[in-house]
């Protein structure tokens, strides 16, 4: 095939993907009460959501996935996000869990991913502990672990948790770093207990419940390191896997204030505020928190994209990228979700009394926008650790 025929399909592949988030939109708004009711995504939403292939947004080409630009992805979440929160949320979950393909050898990519409907989930934070083993002359780990912030979970056929991992005697194997070892144990779903404990304020329909395993074999071909391993030489796992879990909280938010804002515009030329003769869309105030919250999503959009083609051009011309870009990835998601959630605090405000009915999306995209900014990855320890890059500080960069 010709480089301008593999162009092609790729555009055509693209488009595809955002057809399909903007085809899903109106049925996920419709249902979002019923998506936060349940408190998981419905599985016959789940289950079309990977037809459509939305979970394979970052599994490699190989595999049959699309293998995609970072900003791809931000489209895609964030046309969904406009619509339901959670919904978006469990795509860009099961999408970024999709990289673990590329650090798989090639015959265990192919057993787990090959089936298209595959949906993964998976926690990173080394929860577990992984013994040294073999079985029936297999060589793998014993593993046992609770995790928490499964998010997805409920419609997965794998699970993933990172585990600290131990020699048969006991004593912690360390990594290059001098730390022990993390190492993702991937886990077929019926090997995996659910436990029923996600009641929370926001982003109440993801189903990010605990899991837990007890004394289960994986494989050491289903047990990768996503940082000290080597994957696929591509574009895409160039970036580092902290930032592209960035950039999917951050797409989250982005889509959540750009719905809030829709939202209220609708509102607006039909709500005349009590002790008002004037509509709200004819106020200064409205003038002033709408223009206000526009730019703040805009410019947070406009500074993430920037700083993701920047990164994406790095990875494909030199199959790297510096250790500026992966700062400017976690400034720039941190900060779009900050920027949205002020965007979003403005449309829930500016919309008085209407905002608190549950008939309101804007009730909902306040509570979730303010359940993506509790993630790890966009709290404030990430603003020290880019804070401490831009003012040259010795720091420890193994997270970045």
């Amino acid at each position: 095939m010709t480089a301008a025929g593999t162009a092609s399909e790729t555009a055509g592949t693209r488009q595809d993907l955002f057809a399909a988030a903007e085809n899903f939109a109106p049925e996920i708004a419709a249902r979002a009460a019923e998506i936060e009711t349940n408190r998981f995504l419905p599985q016959d939403i789940a289950d079309r959501f990977a037809e459509a292939g939305l979970y394979r947004l970052c599994v490699p080409r190989a595999y049959g996935g699309y293998e995609a630009h970072p900003g791809d992805l931000v489209r895609v979440v964030e046309r969904l996000a406009r619509a339901d929160g959670s919904a978006a949320w469990c795509v860009f979950i099961g999408a970024t869990s999709g990289l673990v393909a590329g650090f798989l050898e090639p015959a265990e990519a192919e057993r787990v991913f090959g089936d298209p409907r595959t949906i993964t989930a998976g926690v990173f934070a080394p929860r577990g502990k992984a013994v040294r083993t073999s079985q029936d002359g297999v060589e793998g780990y014993r593993v046992t672990g609770r995790w928490q912030w499964a998010s997805g979970s409920r419609n997965a056929s794998w699970i993933s948790g990172g585990a600290l991992v131990f020699g048969e005697d006991g004593k912690p194997e360390l990594a290059a770093e001098g730390v022990t070892q993390n190492r993702m144990m991937m886990f077929r779903a019926e090997d995996v207990t659910l436990h029923d404990t996600w009641d929370v304020s926001g982003l109440c329909g993801t189903g990010s419940t605990d899991f837990e395993v007890r004394d289960i074999f994986v494989p050491a071909t289903r047990a990768v390191s996503l940082i000290s391993d080597k994957p696929l030489p591509l574009p895409l796992y160039c970036f580092p896997t902290f930032g592209l879990l960035g950039i999917g909280i951050a797409a989250v938010a982005l889509g959540l204030a750009r719905g809030s804002i829709d939202a209220l515009v609708e509102l607006a030329g039909g709500k005349t505020p009590q002790g008002s003769s004037k509509p709200l869309a004819q106020r200064a105030k409205a003038h002033l928190d709408v223009s206000e919250a526009d730019a703040l999503t805009r410019s947070a959009r406009a500074f993430l994209m920037d700083t993701i083609s920047d990164a994406w051009q790095a990875a494909s011309e030199n199959g790297e990228m510096t250790v500026a870009h992966r700062r400017d990835i976690r400034l720039a998601t941190t900060h779009a979700v900050r920027s949205s959630a002020r965007a979003v605090d403005l449309m829930y405000t500016l919309a008085g009394g209407s905002s608190v009915y549950r008939s309101s999306a804007l009730q909902r995209q306040f509570r979730d926008v303010h359940v993506t900014t509790q993630h790890m990855m966009v709290s404030d320890a990430t603003l020290e650790l880019t804070g401490r890059l831009l003012l040259g500080v010795p720091t420890n960069i193994a997270m970045l």
